[in-house]
């Protein structure tokens, strides 16, 4: 199935095609987005239009890992289902993308060839019950025995726990004297073979995309050497190009469900009478439709930075600062997106059968995997915060504009940014430094997309917007007030002992 570099929108309608036929024709998506995981029949109908050759190269028979093309597949997804473009981004930059870059080649052909014809899965097992985010310390070892290697370890909240074929585990290697290496190492395991199936301990009550099922796994597996991943460097570099190309291509499951939002938002605004009008002629529903335009903005923006910048031929291992913005700032806006639809759906919106409910509860996870938001921005704070020390610059105004990438967009907002930020800031405005930046950084993602000739009136809308935002934000970081834990809270609390 070798892809034709003009055909990408043919391929997309496929999709499109086989996603209205059996989310709306044979099936209500509306119902089976109440039901944990989808029946066999439909995940048939979906994949028989093999989505996942985009993210396969072309040697193997794939449409040759091309990022546009992968973020066009995520987008036209999560215009129906979040739930499904989530599978599909687990697969396509958690497994295939990392198979394709790092796997031995003997054992790439099999695989591909799997994911192609027999409509197989797979995954990423790194989080452990008792190392979340701290993915340096995870217990999870591996030994060379016989020539082999036995991994052995307990991982949890994988995405397709039990439905996935195939996974890459990540280990540390045990050292004689007990330890564990300091570096990480991958390998590969084939469900369907006995020594390498690892067991799924229990599965998970997720509150919402019930489509994907989550758990806790129990890791006992002997694979080959050659089903382990070879590093251009060390492990964690490899393990942060993954984790950064995956932020990265976020912005292709938001494009989708953000447009969703707008979409549904701004039919029901225009047919919903109030009055003498309907709500559009609302000063506040202008408002908020404009932040969900600012979204589907901003977003596109991403996507196209991200097609330039995030393919598997480069590598992002030290390109955090803009996988993190991207992550963040997207899932924020996702969530807000929802909201926003949801609110001016009214009490219709409130139902887990509606897109805007539905789309609350879907969303709102995608702020904390693969990082939570609190700590991506904490860590754009410090990646500026240090290279400001560096060059002995106090005035985050003056650094950013000769910082490669807001040096565009910080003399838009120099009356917001023209301040100095201190020294010893605490977390709490770490954070919302770090959401200044990632929204600088967005706001010349959207100058350059203007400039390619999009739509005049959205961009500014949007610049709008991040001023505003911005502002907020500057106001916060500028008070010396803070609220702290109150431990003995019961103390004297109780109101109703006032009288």
């Amino acid at each position: 199935m070798n892809r034709n570099d003009n055909d990408l929108p043919e391929f997309i309608d496929r999709f499109k095609q086989a996603l209205k036929k059996v989310f709306y024709e044979q099936h209500d998506i509306n119902q089976l987005s109440l039901e944990r995981g989808l029946p066999p029949h439909i995940w048939e109908g979906i994949m028989d239009t093999v989505p996942l050759a985009v993210a396969v190269p072309k040697e193997y028979g794939g449409r040759g890992c091309v990022v546009k093309e992968c973020l066009s597949l995520l987008a036209a997804a999560s215009y129906e289902s979040l739930p499904l473009s989530l599978t599909f981004g687990i697969n396509i930059a958690l497994f295939l993308e990392p198979v394709a870059k790092y796997a031995n080649d003997e054992v790439k052909g099999p695989i591909f060839r799997d994911f192609l014809e027999k409509q197989c899965m797979g995954g990423l097992m790194i989080t452990e019950p008792d190392f979340g985010s701290d993915a340096l310390n995870m217990k999870t070892f591996y030994q060379e025995i016989d020539g082999k290697y036995v991994v052995k370890g307990r991982k949890h909240w994988q995405g397709l726990t039990g439905q996935a074929t195939y996974w890459l585990v990540a280990a540390r290697k045990a050292l004689e004297n007990g330890e564990l290496a300091r570096d990480v190492d991958f390998f590969i395991t084939d469900n369907e073979l006995p020594h390498q199936h690892i067991k799924v301990e229990s599965l998970y009550s997720n509150l919402g995309l019930y489509m994907i099922p989550y758990g806790l796994n129990t890791v006992d597996v002997t694979v080959p050497k050659n089903q382990q991943l070879k590093p251009e460097s060390t492990g964690i570099k490899m393990m942060l190009d993954i984790l950064h190309r995956s932020r990265m291509q976020f912005p292709g499951m938001g494009m989708g469900f953000i447009k969703r939002m707008l979409d549904e938002a701004q039919f029901h605004c225009e047919n919903r009478i109030v009055g003498t009008g309907n709500l559009l002629k609302l000063d506040a529903v202008q408002h908020q439709l404009s932040r969900i335009q600012t979204a589907y903005t901003i977003c596109s923006a991403m996507c196209y930075r991200s097609s330039h910048i995030s393919g598997i031929g480069l590598n992002v291992a030290a390109e955090g600062l803009e996988a993190n913005s991207m992550k963040a700032l997207i899932t924020d806006l996702m969530q807000e997106s929802a909201q926003l639809c949801l609110q001016v759906s009214g009490a219709n919106g409130y139902k887990i059968s509606h897109i805007a409910g539905r789309g609350i509860v879907d969303s709102r996870p995608f702020q904390i995997f693969e990082g939570s938001n609190e700590m991506l921005y904490t860590q754009i704070a410090e990646i500026i915060a240090k290279q400001m020390k560096r060059q002995k610059e106090a005035n985050l105004f003056n650094f950013l504009s000769q910082f490669k990438q807001t040096e565009r967009a910080a003399p838009h907002f120099k009356k917001e940014l023209n301040f100095v930020i201190g020294d010893n800031i605490t977390q709490r405005k770490m954070i919302d430094l770090g959401k200044i930046i990632a929204k600088l950084i967005s706001a010349q993602y959207v100058l350059d997309i203007r400039d390619k000739g999009f739509n005049k009136e959205l961009t500014v809308n949007s610049l709008h917007n991040t001023r505003l935002d911005i502002a907020h934000l500057v106001s916060n970081f500028s008070l010396d007030t803070r609220a702290t834990l109150v431990k003995e809270y019961k103390e004297n609390s109780e109101w109703s002992g006032m009288f």
